[in-house]
C-alpha cells in the first residue's frame, strides 16, 4: 500500500499517519524522517544535506528527491509506505512523478482552520521532558503545572494563535494548486485516487474514516 497523507499543520497527520502504518505494517515517511536518517548514517545525500541545513539554506527539491529515492530503496518500504506532508510542493509531485514511483491513495485530512487554531494553540508543554497538555482536551491537574514535576508549562512559539494562523495561510497557498494537481494525477494513474476526509472529531473516530477509504481502495489488505 503506497500512501500520501496531506494536511494542514495540527490536522493530525501525525497521530492518523501512525495508526495506519501499524495497520498496514508500513513505515511512515517524512521530509523530516528522510534528511534525519540520512544525516545519522553518514550517506553522501546526508553529507549534502547537512552542510546545506549548518549553513541556514533550504534543501533543494532536486535533493529531497534524491533522498525519497533512496529511502523506498530501504527494505522496510517493500510492503509499503506513507509519506506524511510530502510532497508539499507541485514541483516535489512531479519529481516523485518522473521516479515512476506508483501511488495508490492520496488523502487530504480536512480541519477547519478555527479548529486547527484551536487546537494548536491551547498546547502548553514541559520543556524538560517533552510532556504536552492541552489546556482543553488534556489539562494538567494543576492549571500550568506539569503533573510529575510541578515544573511551568510553556507555549510554544510555533503554538501562538497568530503564529499558526500564519503557517495555515502559508499552508493554504501551497496547498491548494497541489491539490488540484493529485486530482489530475488521479485522472492520469487510474490505479491512484484521491480522497478528502473530514479529521474532525474523535482520534478513533478519524481513524476508523480513514481506514475505511484506504479499504475501498485495495481489498487485498486486511483490516
Amino acid at each position: 500500500m503506497h500512501i500520501i497523507l496531506l494536511g494542514g499543520p495540527g490536522a493530525g497527520k501525525g497521530t492518523q499517519g501512525d495508526f495506519i502504518c501499524k495497520e498496514y505494517g508500513i513505515p511512515k515517511i517524512s521530509t523530516g524522517d528522510m534528511l534525519r536518517n540520512a544525516v545519522s548514517i553518514g550517506s553522501e545525500l546526508g553529507k549534502k544535506a547537512e552542510s546545506i541545513m549548518k549553513n541556514g539554506e533550504l534543501v533543494s527539491d532536486d535533493l529531497i528527491l534524491a533522498l525519497v529515492k533512496d529511502r523506498l530503496d530501504q527494505p522496510d518500504c517493500r510492503k509499503g509506505f506513507l509519506f506524511d506532508g510530502f510532497p508539499r510542493t507541485i514541483p516535489q509531485a512531479e519529481g516523485l512523478e518522473s521516479l515512476k514511483v506508483s501511488i495508490d491513495i492520496i488523502i487530504e485530512l480536512v480541519v477547519e482552520d478555527n479548529e486547527i487554531v484551536k487546537r494548536m494553540s491551547g498546547r502548553r508543554v514541559h520543556m524538560g521532558s517533552g510532556r504536552t497538555y492541552h489546556i482543553v482536551y488534556n489539562p494538567p491537574s494543576v492549571a500550568d503545572k506539569d503533573d510529575l514535576t510541578g515544573e511551568p508549562l510553556v507555549q510554544r512559539a510555533d503554538d501562538m494563535e497568530e503564529t499558526v494562523r500564519k503557517r495555515l495561510n502559508v499552508y493554504s497557498q501551497q496547498t491548494k494548486p497541489l491539490i488540484d494537481w493529485f486530482k489530475n494525477y488521479e485522472l492520469r494513474n487510474s490505479t491512484a485516487k484521491f480522497v478528502q476526509v473530514k479529521g474532525m472529531g474523535s482520534v478513533e473516530s478519524i481513524r476508523d474514516r480513514l481506514i475505511r477509504e484506504i479499504k475501498k481502495i485495495n481489498t487485498t489488505y486486511k483490516v
